[in-house]
C-alpha cells in the first residue's frame, strides 16, 4: 500500500485526505442515525397513552423532547395540542424540517467527496502523464523507466479516485434513503398523536375560562325567577 501511494505521487495527498474524512462521517453517521436512537421503540405508544390519560405536564413534554428527534416531534405536537389539527399539523411540519436539516448533517459533504474523488483522480493522471511528456523531452523514448514512472503515477491516482468516489457515493444515498424511512414514519407517529388529541375528552385546564362565569350567571337568572 506504501508503494502504491509513492508511486501515485504529491496528488494522492488530497485523496487520502478525503478518504480519512469520508471515512469518519460514514462512521459517525451510522451511529447517529441508529433506529434505536431516532426512534426509540415504543415512545409513540407511550407517548399516546400519555395522551390519552390527559398525562401531559410540561415536564413530561420537556423531558419527551430531550429523548430523540421523535421525542421531539411529538413533544412539538403535545405544545400545541389545545390548538386546531391544522395548526398542529403545521407546527409538526415546520420542527420536522429541522430534524431532517440535523440528520442531514454532513451529508453534503460526503456527497462533495463522492463528486471531488473522479476529478481528483483525473487530476493526478493528468500530472503522471505531464511527467511522463517532460521526461520523453528530456532522455527521449528510451528510458523506459521513466515512462513506467508516468503511466504508473497517472493509474495509480485513478483508480485512488474511484476507491474513494464508490463507497461515498454509495453510503451518501443509502443515509439519504435511511433518513427518508425515518421521516416517514415520524410522520406516522406524528398522525397517530393527533388521532388520539382529536378523541380524548377536553382536561379540565383546557375548558374555556368563560364557562365558569356563564354558570355563574345562569344561577343568577333562576335565582331572580
Amino acid at each position: 500500500m506504501l508503494e502504491l501511494v509513492k508511486a501515485g505521487g504529491w496528488p494522492m495527498i488530497p485523496l487520502l485526505l478525503l478518504t480519512v474524512v469520508g471515512l469518519a462521517i460514514i462512521v459517525e453517521r451510522f451511529w447517529s442515525l441508529r433506529r434505536k436512537t431516532v426512534l426509540p421503540p415504543g415512545l409513540g405508544d407511550e407517548v399516546r397513552a400519555w395522551a390519552a390519560r390527559g398525562r401531559l405536564d410540561p415536564a413530561h413534554i420537556d423531558s419527551l423532547r430531550r429523548t430523540s428527534p421523535l421525542g421531539e416531534l411529538l413533544a412539538a405536537a403535545l405544545d400545541v395540542r389545545n390548538r386546531s389539527r391544522e395548526e398542529i399539523r403545521e407546527r409538526v411540519e415546520d420542527v420536522g424540517r429541522h430534524l431532517v436539516h440535523r440528520m442531514e448533517r454532513f451529508l453534503n459533504t460526503l456527497g462533495t467527496i463522492a463528486a471531488a474523488g473522479p476529478l481528483l483522480g483525473l487530476f493526478g493522471t493528468v500530472v503522471g502523464m505531464i511527467q511522463m511528456f517532460m521526461g520523453i523531452l528530456d532522455h527521449g523514448v528510451g528510458d523506459v523507466n521513466q515512462l513506467a514512472g508516468g503511466i504508473g503515477k497517472a493509474l495509480v491516482c485513478t483508480a485512488t479516485g474511484m476507491i474513494v468516489a464508490v463507497p461515498a457515493l454509495m453510503f451518501h444515498r443509502y443515509f439519504r434513503g435511511r433518513i427518508a424511512e425515518y421521516i416517514v414514519a415520524m410522520e406516522h407517529e406524528a398522525i397517530r398523536l393527533m388521532d388520539t388529541l382529536d378523541a380524548r375528552p377536553p382536561a379540565p385546564q383546557d375548558l374555556p375560562a368563560a364557562m365558569p362565569m356563564a354558570s355563574a350567571s345562569a344561577s343568577a337568572h333562576a335565582g331572580t325567577a
